[in-house]
């Protein structure tokens, strides 16, 4: 691929289940700065749902008025894997034979039937380290048709986790010693990600997550998924109120899945303990949910809003979107700092 040869600027493109989300930074010496945002939902209609995603795309980037046409886009769920690796010192020839091999005996998929790529990180210890990335043809080729049919170039297919990890280590530090995880809780997918001391991933995607916990409270009330989603996402009311007892008994497989994941982690890096939680994604916004966690939780949770460390140089709508829906757009702003 042939680009100018200043840095290229792209856009962050989160294409989700239920919304898009488009986010594009600029970059100085005082950091970075949002110039373009936006969240579309896209429409349910189950007569066309990859047509209602290229127009909910077209109609993000006609409301951000982004003119790069390249996207740095991500995937996440069962066909996505992110695993560390450590073996003893290779040559470099031999390393993505090695990498193949360990890619074969922990990804949940065929991996002829998908893709991996891999990134050394060294340790000085006479081992050869690093984290690996696998992801289904499936999926990538899926995400990259609804990309191109929006006419938009992907040039850069991460994972949710990193793009999670790389949005946040660009603005919060947290204290000497101290183990923090993201949770993204989305409509299809919850993606937990953890930074190791040693500079490597913990990443998992569960799939159990709003859409899940939605249908739940609308078999126990009786009531349509939408009428349940909209009164979640309403202000506090006594509709909201009468569905608090149904939405922590929806929640309490995901609190179970979350705490499984963390005693795993915690088993996996002895003697590390997550210490803090920031929760984000378009179902931590709901009324309530953060609340729920940090009491079910064996950490602090916290909702967080990456756009309350980084600079807005857009126009009122943009800006409105990212005081209100910031959560919600996490992983684009991580997609969105990616540089080719």
């Amino acid at each position: 691929m042939v680009f100018n040869l200043r840095q290229t600027e792209v856009l962050g493109l989160d294409i989700g289940s239920s919304t898009v989300k488009i986010i594009q930074l600029s970059k100085d010496s005082s950091g970075y700065a949002v110039i373009a945002a936006g969240i579309i939902d896209i429409s349910q209609d189950q007569i066309d749902k990859e047509l209602n995603t290229v127009r909910a795309i077209g109609k993000c980037l006609e409301l951000t008025g982004v003119q790069t046409k390249f996207a740095v886009c991500s995937v996440c769920g069962t066909e996505v894997a992110v695993r560390d690796f450590e073996f003893p010192s290779l040559p470099p020839g031999e390393i993505e034979g090695a990498v193949l091999l360990e890619a074969s005996q922990v990804c949940p998929f065929n991996i002829q039937d998908g893709r991996i790529d891999y990134q050394s990180i060294p340790k000085g210890d006479n081992k050869t380290c690093g984290v690996l990335v696998a992801a289904t043809n499936a999926i990538i080729k899926s995400k990259i048709q609804l990309v191109q049919e929006a006419s938009l170039d992907c040039v850069l297919m991460d994972v949710d986790g990193l793009a999670l990890l790389n949005c946040f280590s660009a603005y919060q530090k947290p204290q000497a010693g101290q183990t923090i995880a993201i949770l993204n809780v989305g409509s299809s997918f919850t993606t937990l990600a953890i930074m190791r001391e040693n500079g490597l991933p913990f990443i998992r995607d569960l799939d159990y997550a709003g859409d899940d916990i939605i249908e739940q409270i609308a078999i126990e009330k009786n009531l349509e998924s939408e009428t349940v989603k909209k009164i979640l996402c309403s202000e506090p009311g006594t509709e909201q109120i009468e569905l608090r007892e149904s939405l922590e008994k929806a929640c309490n497989k995901l609190i179970i899945d979350v705490t499984q994941t963390s005693h795993y982690y915690k088993a996996e890096e002895k003697p590390a303990v997550v210490e803090k939680i920031f929760v984000c994604g378009g179902f931590a916004q709901v009324k309530g949910f953060v609340e729920l966690l940090n009491s079910r939780l064996p950490a602090e949770v916290v909702l967080w809003n990456p756009f309350e460390n980084i600079r807005c140089k857009t126009g009122q709508w943009s800006r409105g979107i990212l005081e209100s829906r910031g959560p919600a757009m996490a992983i684009a702003a991580g997609l969105a700092m990616r540089s080719i």
